[in-house]
């Protein structure tokens, strides 16, 4: 399948005769890497606890929930083969601590956290064979306070650190990388930022003046799993737009003009 595609992505940079796996690959972020993965020239199997409502070209489904340890290991171990995971899987709604019990936090940071480490070490012997790699998709929320998300904040946190002590462990053999991903247009934007308008506003806070499209994040996953990043791992890559302009900078009234 992957020779019907594309053998580069927009980035240039090629995984034809790759193998990868995307979890949570049918929609929004997952499906932007899975399309940038096919793209670029690599066999994709897509995991999820649901097919993807329109089957992604040039891919293979699988269901699976990451959170079932058993149902895991079951899986990769019928793997005949892996180069790349892509530990995409993950979410959380709006929800003030106070609002909901311990319980419903902790499915949060199941979901976010324990299931990549769980994936992660599934998958592992397979790319240690292959010497591949891992691509872990954590979020702004993860370096920032996040009210109303702090466990998905938190777990992404954790994300970010387990990443880089798997890379010092797993070396040489395995690289293992993290996409900080900052606020992205995808199918339910709305339920985040509200109408056009409210995309629009948000928009308008991000230095580069947009949010990011699921592609952007594809391509960039696309770069850290190639070749072309061989001798990065145990790194950060902030896909985000260029972060947040600070609080202060709308609230000051000082003039700020120039000497």
């Amino acid at each position: 399948m992957a020779g019907t595609a594309r053998a580069n992505g927009a980035t240039g940079a090629s995984l034809r005769g790759r193998v990868a796996v995307v979890t949570g690959g049918t929609r929004g972020v997952g499906a932007g890497i899975t399309r940038s993965f096919v793209a670029a020239g690599a066999d994709v199997l897509v995991c999820a606890r649901r097919p993807p409502d329109t089957p992604l070209p040039g891919t293979r489904f699988a269901r699976l929930d990451v959170r079932d340890p058993a149902a895991v290991l079951d899986f990769f171990d019928a793997l005949p083969r892996l180069d790349v995971l892509v530990n995409n899987a993950g979410g959380a709604p709006y929800r003030l601590l106070a609002d909901v019990g311990p319980e419903r936090h902790a499915r949060v940071l199941e979901l976010n956290l324990v299931a990549p480490l769980t994936v992660s070490l599934a998958a592992y012997p397979h790319l240690e064979r292959a010497r591949g790699s891992i691509v872990m998709i954590g979020s702004v929320s993860g370096g920032r306070p996040s009210p109303g998300t702090a466990a998905y904040g938190a777990a992404k946190a954790g994300l970010e650190s387990l990443a880089r002590s798997m890379a010092v462990e797993w070396a040489p053999r395995v690289r293992v990388n993290t996409l900080v991903v900052g606020m992205v247009r995808t199918e339910l934007s709305h339920l985040h930022y509200g109408d056009a308008d409210g995309v629009a506003a948000v928009s308008r806070t991000v230095p580069l003046g947009r949010l990011a499209e699921p592609s952007d994040i594809g391509e960039a996953a696309v770069f850290l799993a190639s070749d072309a990043a061989a001798y990065i791992t145990g790194a950060s890559l902030l896909v985000h737009g260029g972060g947040e302009r600070p609080a202060f900078l709308e609230a000051a009234t000082v003039n700020r003009g120039t000497t």
